[in-house]
């Protein structure tokens, strides 16, 4: 940064480090052409899942992200770029801007940053392809109840077999 930057640049640039730091994952698009109600509708779209939509200059995003050891998110940060900041469901976020970008050909998904990892468009479109977090969280939990309802019902056969074989022997003993 330069020597003595303004306070209010300042200001952005930490906003900016903040919220990088603290979200998982980063969306990059390009809102060229965008209409003022579609950039609040979209805004809308993604409040719903926990995310949220900032325009920030790209010199002041750059730096932000340098220091925030994201440098590569400057990649995507070439011409007009607006940032997600992913709600805690990151596959809901892509799949808002999937739909809205199928919607509306103003807004391009340039990428994401995934952990350390930068997306390109096609994989933010497959992100969005998969399950919500909930969906995925009930899997989980099915999975790992599955073995235990198992074990349950096979403990519960033994008696109940074990019972059906003491019957069959006295219905034999009976008969004879």
């Amino acid at each position: 940064m330069v020597d003595n930057p303004r306070p209010a640049k300042v200001s952005v640039v930490d906003e900016v480090r903040s919220k990088l730091v603290e979200t998982d994952v980063i969306f990059v698009t390009e809102y060229r052409g965008l209409k003022v109600a579609d950039l609040q509708s979209l805004r809308s779209q993604l409040r719903s899942v926990g995310a949220s939509y900032k325009v920030f200059k790209n010199s002041l995003a750059r730096i932000a992200a340098q220091e925030a050891g994201y440098e590569l998110l400057n990649e995507l940060l070439t011409g007009p770029s607006g940032l997600v900041f992913s709600g805690p469901d990151a596959a809901a976020t892509a799949k808002v801007l999937r739909d809205v970008a199928r919607i509306n050909e103003f807004l391009v998904v340039k990428g994401a940053l995934l952990g350390g990892q930068l997306l390109d468009q096609r994989a933010v479109y497959a992100l969005a392809s998969l399950p919500s977090r909930d969906v995925l969280l009930v899997q989980m939990a099915g999975l790992i109840a599955a073995p235990m309802v198992n074990f349950a019902s096979a403990l519960n056969a033994l008696p109940r077999d074990f019972a059906y074989g003491l019957k069959a022997l006295v219905d034999l003993r009976e008969a004879a």
